[in-house]
């Protein structure tokens, strides 16, 4: 910052020598105290060679000019809008003296960290070439086929089918398992929409089921309790949708016990989990189907798309048809049932083939930026990390903590707002499927005498985890939040 301040009685000559070296456009002059005077550019320099001064005259010639500057702890938000309205790109921030303290560069400053954005690398492209090399543009085409096949073999599955999202997926799991209009689905009630939205579009009853603190996922006695009192009423669920939340496998054993014992299949929920482990086994490959995302916030990406997996050979088949159109097998366009258009583009299937050569760098850069958030924020009190049980292996897509109101100066409603005004994007927890407006008065089972899912949305927030995101990134998100709560 000294290269971009001069004192009043530097000459002409020098000031346009130090804008030349300094690339930023932008000088402030400084009295001797520190105090800012004002700025110049290169523009008012040249207006005053114009009018008869010459280089080696002092630039306190230059006409008096009251500088627009900001306060020091300005946020990022409020200094580009200052800097819009007098149509800046550098602004100088003072202290309550007056005295300079740093100058904001708006390429910089408006730089927006993202919570989890798409992370590319260079075999997508070879991919999605040969799909332009070859005309495979339409759904459907070789890289669909071996987009399947490198999953199967990642995961360690029979079969997969590429769909165009992990709600579709989650919609033809319903279907194969033949939910219908009337019947129930147990479903985790900490989670986004699309986990039982698709329990709706087949006209069937949600019930929710709470998270337990040890994996914030479903919560074994919650579904206990709830599968007892659905034999007793004789209206046992027709699935169980469990989900991983976070990257973060649940307890899967003592729910899979429940599940059989009660003779309900269970279709998992592995969105957000594609390269975790439960007890050294992949997540997504412990239901009677699986399912993951590549959203575009996941952490591989095929800009939208989906996988639904089984080792049932056949339910996949099942879905494959169900998958595009329901189309029999003839020449004309024969349908005896209603499909859909669920079938992945041979072009975003190249693009998973790229990413899923990534992925274990992928999580391995998510794991080291959960572990560089919690070294920089130990110590600050209130804030506690998203468990990680001994027999887990988390992913760990999004780095996900709890901001205790009693034991912190600030609360997490408030630190999100402050760092959105620092133009970090952060999120609450998701809001328990319980609470939404659209499944109001569903049944919901809570954990014990408190609800776990209601406590974890209540002070729970989840901080940038891009694999792509940078040490400077970093340092100013953990800086931003020592400064907020620490």
């Amino acid at each position: 910052m000294k290269t971009d301040c001069i004192a009043e009685e530097t000459t002409l000559r020098e000031a346009l020598a130090r804008l030349d070296a300094s690339g930023r456009g932008v000088l402030v002059i400084l009295s001797e105290g520190g105090e800012v005077r004002r700025t110049v550019t290169d523009g008012d320099l040249r207006r005053l060679i114009l009018k008869g001064a010459s280089l080696e005259d002092p630039v306190r010639g230059l006409p008096p000019r009251v500088p627009v500057t900001a306060p020091q702890g300005i946020s990022r938000v409020e200094a580009l809008g200052i800097m819009d309205e007098y149509h800046l790109d550098h602004l100088p921030v003072v202290d309550a003296g007056n005295r300079l303290v740093e100058i904001f560069d708006r390429k910089t400053l408006s730089k927006r960290i993202f919570l989890s954005s798409p992370h590319m690398g260079d075999l997508e492209r070879e991919y999605v070439d040969e799909a332009f090399r070859s005309n495979w543009i339409a759904p459907l085409g070789p890289n669909v086929d071996a987009f399947e096949r490198e999953i199967c073999e990642m995961i360690g599955i029979k079969a997969a089918a590429a769909l165009s999202s992990g709600s579709a997926a989650i919609h033809l799991a319903l279907r194969l398992l033949g939910v219908g209009s009337g019947d129930r689905v147990f479903c985790s009630s900490l989670t986004f929409i699309a986990s039982a939205a698709p329990i709706v579009y087949q006209d069937a009853e949600p019930v929710f089921i709470d998270s337990e603190p040890e994996t914030w996922n479903m919560s074994p006695k919650a579904l206990e309790r709830a599968l007892a009192e659905a034999k007793a009423e004789r209206k046992l669920p027709k699935a169980i949708v469990v989900v991983n939340l976070y990257g973060q496998s649940a307890d899967m054993d003592p729910i899979l016990e429940l599940a059989d014992y009660y003779g309900v299949p269970v279709v998992e929920d592995a969105a957000e989990s594609l390269g975790a482990k439960y007890k050294g086994r992949n997540s997504g490959t412990f239901g009677r189907l699986g399912v993951f995302s590549f959203n575009g916030n996941k952490i591989i990406t095929t800009s939208g798309g989906g996988m639904l997996v089984s080792d049932d050979s056949d339910l996949i088949a099942r879905a494959r048809f169900l998958s595009t159109q329901a189309r029999e097998p003839a020449l004309h366009y024969e349908h005896k049932e209603i499909g859909y258009n669920y079938r992945m583009s041979n072009i975003l299937a190249g693009i998973g083939r790229g990413q899923l050569k990534v992925l274990d760098d992928r999580i391995e850069a998510r794991r080291r930026m959960f572990d560089t958030y919690v070294t920089e924020l130990s110590g600050i009190p209130g804030i506690e990390w998203m468990p990680e049980p001994a027999w887990s292996f988390s992913n760990r897509w999004l780095t996900a903590c709890t901001l205790d109101p009693t034991k912190s100066r600030i609360d997490n409603h408030t630190l999100l707002k402050k760092l959105a005004d620092d133009l970090i994007e952060a999120r609450p927890i998701w809001k328990p499927l319980h609470l939404q407006p659209v499944f109001k008065g569903c049944s919901y089972y809570q954990h014990d005498n408190t609800s776990v899912s209601d406590s974890l949305y209540d002070i729970g927030l989840c901080l940038p985890s891009g694999s792509n995101m940078t040490q400077d990134d970093i340092a100013r998100v953990t800086g931003k939040i020592r400064s907020l709560v620490g």
